[in-house]
């Protein structure tokens, strides 16, 4: 079995490159998705609410994560400091919830490739299970277009990504690279190369932009 972690900035396009491999059969570890399940947990958003507050729910009583993510990445000298509570309060589940759904793949008879989508593979030393890390390299104004669609402005960019390891650290550390700053066509041509050297699959399966 084949094991591919993604990385690159933030609003990248990881998700695409993740989505072209699915078509390619991989199974996907979307580490955001299995977030989003563990601040569902009644016990977490207990531990969220007790530090920052009812104003971080919505109205259905949910972590809203927009809300939460201004609380924790306000521009101020201890946002440093939330985010690791943060991270102290909902990393230990999702990393336990990461390392089951990988052990239970490796298991699988005819599992032959996963992608790991981890936003902190390198951070959380997950590039040690991966036997290639692509690094999506996007421009950093395709990239602040890209959040903008999510609400975010360019200094909270700047802001999540002063949290992270550097863009130029991830692409160094990245045995792959994929250039998606043109069209997705161009990435998948890109894809299919890195498939077909690799020998993960033959070249050109990637036909067309996945669903």
């Amino acid at each position: 079995m084949t094991v591919i972690g993604l990385t690159g900035g933030i609003a990248s396009g990881k998700s695409f490159v993740a989505r072209c491999l699915v078509q390619q059969g991989a199974q996907l570890i979307d580490a955001d998705r299995i977030a989003h399940e563990v601040l569902g947990d009644p016990i977490v958003i207990s531990r969220i609410v007790d530090r920052w507050g009812e104003s971080v729910l919505d109205q259905s009583g949910s972590i809203d994560r927009k809300l939460l993510g201004e609380k924790v990445f306000a521009d101020c000298e201890q946002s440093a400091d939330q985010l690791e509570l943060l991270e102290s309060i909902t990393h230990p589940e999702i990393r336990q919830r990461i390392r089951t759904r990988l052990t239970e793949l490796k298991a699988q008879p005819g599992c032959t490739l996963v992608v790991l989508d981890i936003p902190l593979l390198f951070e959380g030393g997950w590039e040690k299970e991966c036997d290639e890390v692509i690094f999506v390299d996007t421009s950093l104004e395709i990239r602040k277009q890209r959040a903008a669609s999510r609400g975010w402005d360019a200094d909270e960019l700047h802001s999540r990504e002063t949290k992270q390891l550097s863009v130029a650290d991830k692409k160094a550390k990245a045995s792959w690279v994929i250039d998606n700053s043109g069209t997705e066509n161009e990435t998948i041509l890109q894809l299919n190369r890195f498939l077909g050297q690799k020998g993960i699959s033959d070249a050109e399966n990637i036909k067309h932009r996945p669903d």
